[in-house]
């Protein structure tokens, strides 16, 4: 299995920051937006300027000879952009009328960017939604329109310590909430660890961990239209007393770890299981695992079966005043080809949005990898709504307030409504 370490996106992003677009008509924007001329027909042609993150933005450069090769009157200039400064930098140069023909962007952030008229839609038959993981399609769309296209994915699943759960008596994960509290126990009093499931006990991103739970119970966090919040309800309220109740047991940690300190512990046999993504295969293996002495599984159902689980990951996204956005959304398409985007998974290690391009190769084969697959098939991605990164932060610090015991479930979905009510979804 590839082990480079996968991209976090989105998942330390400030909250947003509300400005004005200069210079745009009253048409643009997530309301009423125009839809995007189909691109033409013939090879791309002009430069056309990229902005990427990460390790996608060091090696993005490189990787899109094969599409100059193939379109020898175009050429891409790639600029790497630093994850911390990516926000700041895309909404000034969205107000500034100055941004890069196509950037990598957060999934949290599309429902921001593209309300405040810098984004372009898809156009028509550029690609097929049907061919992407249904959760990461969702990301792009803001009120009904999609603002780009999923380039990359990540999802969270179970890890397990497979010698300490064979001790406690399973040889299997679990596959519901109450198997997975028993599994928990099981590993606490019977396979010697000492905390059996570790989850998030607030903090920025604790959502990411809670949501999951409330997405299985059949929660949602806003109606369809995307123009109200819906967060008050008993399958929110349900989830968070169970998620919280791993902390009123004794059986997760109730204060935030220190980095690295989770991968040791799984190590040590500290913790027995945790929730996370495909980035942590690696991480507990530099720390001293070998591949058989853990597993992951899909999160548990409710009742029985697979639950579902959060996707994250980047969308590519075409800036309203891009000076090439026939070519841009051309590198757009091209990138989207599932051979390309395994071979992009081959030299970074970012899994792939397109679900066929999991169909061969090591994608199709490795045994963690087709769990993480598994699972994409049943994740959803936040609202893509302007506001959601505040509403994200009170959800965030709510749920520690649950975790320590100071709110009920009840208490703390009510307060997270009351807060995201005042806040709006700013469509």
């Amino acid at each position: 299995m590839n082990r480079t370490t996968i991209s976090l996106v989105g998942l330390a992003a400030a909250a947003s920051l509300a400005f004005t677009a200069c210079g745009r008509s009253d048409d643009t924007g997530a309301e009423g937006e125009e839809q995007s001329t189909a691109i033409s027909d013939g090879k791309a042609e002009g430069t056309i300027e990229v902005w990427a993150m990460g390790t996608e933005g060091e090696k993005l450069g490189d990787f899109v000879e094969d599409f100059e090769d193939a379109n020898p009157d175009a050429t891409v200039k790639v600029t790497a952009v630093p994850w911390e400064s990516a926000h700041d930098k895309i909404s000034t140069a969205i107000a500034a009328g100055e941004g890069p023909d196509v950037s990598l962007i957060g999934t949290t952030w599309m429902g921001e960017f593209a309300e405040a008229g810098g984004l372009m839609p898809t156009p028509e038959g550029l690609v097929e939604e049907t061919d992407y993981f249904p959760g990461a399609w969702q990301s792009t769309e803001v009120g009904g329109t999609s603002y780009g296209v999923p380039w990359y994915v990540e999802t969270r699943v179970l890890f397990y310590r497979t010698d300490l759960a064979t001790k406690a008596g399973w040889d299997e994960a679990p596959t519901n909430w109450d198997d997975l509290k028993q599994f928990a126990k099981d590993l606490e009093s019977k396979g010697g660890a000492k905390y059996g499931l570790n989850l998030q006990p607030g903090q920025t991103g604790s959502w990411q961990s809670y949501l999951p739970f409330a997405w299985t119970d059949g929660a949602t966090l806003t109606n369809e239209e995307g123009t109200e919040y819906t967060i008050d309800s008993p399958e929110m309220a349900e989830a968070l007393d169970y998620y919280t109740s791993y902390f009123d047991d004794g059986l997760s940690l109730t204060r935030t770890l220190d980095p690295g300190e989770l991968e040791s512990g799984f190590a040590e046999g500290t913790f027995g299981s945790f929730i996370s993504g495909p980035w942590h295969t690696g991480l507990v293996e530099d720390a001293g695992l070998d591949e058989s002495e853990y597993a992951v599984a899909p999160l548990p159902g409710k009742d029985e079966g697979m639950g579902t689980s959060f996707v994250g990951g980047g969308d590519l996204a075409v800036f309203q005043d891009s000076d090439n956005p026939d070519g841009a959304w051309k590198l757009v398409q091209w990138l989207s080809e599932p051979e390309v985007q395994q071979d992009f998974y081959d030299e970074v290690g970012d899994l792939p949005a397109v679900q066929a391009a999991w169909e061969t190769g090591e994608l199709s084969t490795d045994p963690q990898l087709k769990v993480f697959g598994e699972q994409l098939s049943d994740a959803q991605s936040p609202p893509a709504v302007p506001t959601w990164e505040q509403v994200a932060a009170s959800i965030d610090g709510l749920v520690e307030q649950a975790a320590r015991g100071d709110l009920s479930g009840e208490d703390a979905v009510k307060q997270m409504q009351s807060d995201a009510q005042s806040i709006g979804t700013g469509l």
